[in-house]
């Protein structure tokens, strides 16, 4: 089951890596798209766009459905509330070097202020 997972989010990780996907599945969120729909703001042939489709479908982020010659696309939300949950777990720890920040920063300004005067 561990090695299920992490399969999946190293998959996950690696579809989100590439900018044009993030802007697929950006577009997804919005409704269903054809691939060519999605390819149509980059300058690349619906062939690139295909390849682009099949690393998020191995992903588990995009399911394609062909309806003829017309391949559809919607977007899977499940492999990224999985990466979602997996990211959760550093939250305590990044709030906590926030607020160690800011109160070395906050500390700074006081001392600032002193010196000042």
């Amino acid at each position: 089951m561990v090695e299920y997972l992490s399969d999946r989010l190293d998959a996950t990780f690696a579809a989100l890596a590439d900018p044009t996907r993030r802007s697929m599945l950006a577009t997804l969120a919005t409704g269903d798209q054809t691939v060519s729909a999605l390819a149509a703001p980059y300058d690349m042939s619906l062939a690139a766009a295909s390849k682009h489709v099949k690393k998020l479908e191995a992903a588990g982020l995009v399911i394609r459905d062909i309806q003829g010659r017309t391949h559809v696309c919607r977007l899977d939300a499940a492999a990224l509330r999985e990466a979602h949950e997996w990211t959760q777990r550093y939250q305590k720890f990044w709030a906590g070097r926030l607020d160690a920040l800011e109160a070395a920063i906050l500390a700074d300004k006081q001392k600032s202020g002193k010196e000042e005067q």
